[in-house]
């Protein structure tokens, strides 16, 4: 194979430029043609500098691939392939979007199918993108001839996740600003405010108390050794994360997460909804068992739970059931665990499951809408002891002051 940068036309007349991988020039432009451009020119590209010339380098400020590109992706291939559109066709016109990584991921797609790849072995040459889970209910859908079926439940499952996302983002974004403005005042106070009335105890000569040297003091940190605490910010930032790159300490991480009080239970229920909506997409797309459990257990990104999974799918390979290895997990509820056990005796174990991932996302969107009023005491308690600490160590020894010259 060999690369060509071509010119061309699309219908509209628009001029387009770009690469394409093929045997000749005149298979080149057959591709084109198959892509609805009209070749104006094809040069072969003869060096490595006009190959990577001819490839795309995104910078950093080019967007990442969103869910919602992905959302609309997958919305959008349902449409076309429940309408009967080839495959070749229905990705040559997605690819004609805003998102210039999803574009270029979709024009290498193309190239695959054209190569006669199937869609689920060119979707899976962008990992990063289009995850295994994605791949599998595609690869799925392929196989039994219900391709739209299985964008249809991939968009579901992704819309429901972008809802999930939207709504930690809403419960956490007032408890962040205060946080924030906290910190902010913080510096404020320890580099303009406390200064100012340091230099006038020091005019009084007056006997400042505990409280008083400890503001002092941490304000003279603050202001002349600014650059320890950055220092130590980023050795502590860069050990932390070189920690959490480790496995046993992403296990740590997470399991630790999840006992975090407020929204460890939260984040625990939100990651179960999420494996079990999963999950019941994989089974209903009619991937096995054991394969759906291995690609669920990557789906909720989250090692601790992850490994628990896996315990699942190990014990179902050595002849348990569902319900048994389920139970045996203890990451599920009583309740739960009834409706699995319904499930699979009446073999809708898919239905049922998307019931629990139902309970546990109402859960979740319940205590999220909650949990604002549940933090606010907390940070009313934060602001009223920085105020507290703010009295005692400026006005007492001002009080003190006014006290002896009333005296005098």
């Amino acid at each position: 194979m060999a690369f060509f940068a071509y010119k061309g036309r699309e219908q509209g007349g628009v001029l387009v430029d770009g690469t394409i991988d093929a045997s000749d020039a005149a298979t080149a432009a057959k591709m084109l043609m198959t892509r609805n451009i009209i070749p104006v020119d094809i040069k072969a590209m003869s060096s490595k500098l006009d190959k990577k010339q001819g490839s795309t380098d995104f910078g950093l400020f080019v967007p990442q691939i969103s869910i919602d590109d992905l959302v609309i992706f997958a919305r959008q291939m349902y449409s076309l392939a429940k309408a009967g559109i080839p495959i070749i066709r229905s990705v040559a016109g997605l690819a004609n979007t805003n998102s210039k990584r999803m574009s270029h991921a979709l024009n290498a797609v193309i190239e695959q199918l054209e190569r006669g790849r199937n869609l689920s072995s060119a979707l899976a040459q962008h990992p990063k993108i289009f995850n295994q889970l994605f791949v599998s209910v595609v690869h799925v859908g392929e196989n039994t001839g219900r391709l739209d079926d299985a964008f249809m439940q991939l968009a579901q499952y992704l819309q429901r996740e972008q809802e999930t996302r939207k709504q930690i983002k809403a419960a956490t974004r007032y408890p962040m600003f205060v946080v924030f403005a906290l910190f902010a005042a913080l510096i404020v106070m320890n580099i303009f405010v406390i200064p100012v009335f340091a230099g006038m105890f020091e005019k009084f000569d007056a006997e400042l108390p505990a409280m008083t040297l400890f503001l002092i003091g941490m304000s003279n940190f603050f202001v002349t050794k600014w650059w320890v605490l950055i220092i130590l910010s980023m050795v502590c930032f860069f050990i932390t994360r070189g920690y959490l790159d480790t496995k046993q300490g992403r296990y740590k991480w997470d399991k630790l997460i999840l006992e975090v009080p407020l929204v460890g239970s939260i984040i625990e229920r939100s990651l179960l909804g999420r494996f079990a909506r999963s999950f019941s997409m994989m089974l209903k797309a009619g991937v096995p068992l054991t394969t759906a459990l291995n690609l669920v257990a990557d789906a909720v990104s989250n090692s601790y739970m992850r490994k628990a999974i896996i315990g699942m799918r190990q014990r179902i390979e050595k002849g348990e059931n569902l319900s048994r290895v389920a139970q045996a997990s203890g990451l599920f509820t009583p309740l739960v665990m009834q409706m699995i056990n319904v499930g699979e005796e009446t073999g809708r174990v898919d239905e049922l499951l998307k019931e629990v991932a139902e309970f546990y996302e109402r859960e979740v969107e319940y205590d999220l809408k909650s949990l604002t009023s549940k933090i606010e005491p907390i940070l009313i308690a934060i602001v009223a002891a920085m105020v507290l600490v703010l009295a005692l160590g400026i006005f007492t020894p001002m009080w003190d002051m006014m006290s002896v010259v009333q005296g005098k």
